[in-house]
């Protein structure tokens, strides 16, 4: 009990900052709603930042860590392409109209998680930096690879519908 009381209170407000922020998120996307193609973006913006960020964190003594963000985020990348979420473009605004998923507060919560465990690991043992270096990168690169994949997907798909209209 006292290691995991540790835990939290040394983990930076910042964190907990984002950590309500993507649960504020993903409760808002639980219902259909109407927003703006750039406040679509934020969230993959944000997660895109953070992926991309570790990448300079930690010692670099090989190359090791590096290939493993390159091959996670190449590997997720298009996964990100080839899910995009639903929506239908409001011809008049150029809004989005999102339909209601928990799909997004099921992801953030995933990847805000596994974030945070290698941020743990790599604070708490020095042992396992290395494995929480690799892992961390790997997963850092797969946040990354997936949101920029999503992105793009997502702009191309509200370019197309607002062609349409």
């Amino acid at each position: 009990m006292t290691m995991a009381y540790q835990i939290l209170t040394h983990t930076p407000l910042w964190v907990w900052i984002l950590l309500a922020y993507l649960v504020w998120q993903g409760i808002q996307s639980m219902q259909p709603r109407t927003t703006p193609i750039w406040r679509a973006l934020i969230l993959p913006v944000v997660f895109i930042v953070w992926g991309v960020s570790r990448i300079g964190f930690g010692p670099q003594g090989s190359a090791w860590p590096l290939m493993a963000w390159i091959a996670a985020a190449l590997a997720l990348l298009p996964l990100g392409v080839l899910t995009p979420r639903p929506f239908d473009v409001d011809h008049k605004t150029g809004e989005m109209i999102r339909p209601g998923s928990a799909f997004a507060l099921i992801r953030n919560l995933v990847v805000f998680s596994l974030q945070y465990a290698v941020g743990v690991i790599s604070a708490i043992d020095a042992a396992d930096r290395a494995f929480a270096m690799m892992f961390g990168r790997a997963v850092s690169g797969a946040t990354a690879g997936y949101f920029i994949g999503s992105t793009i997907a997502l702009v191309i798909a509200y370019r197309r519908k607002r062609a349409l209209g």
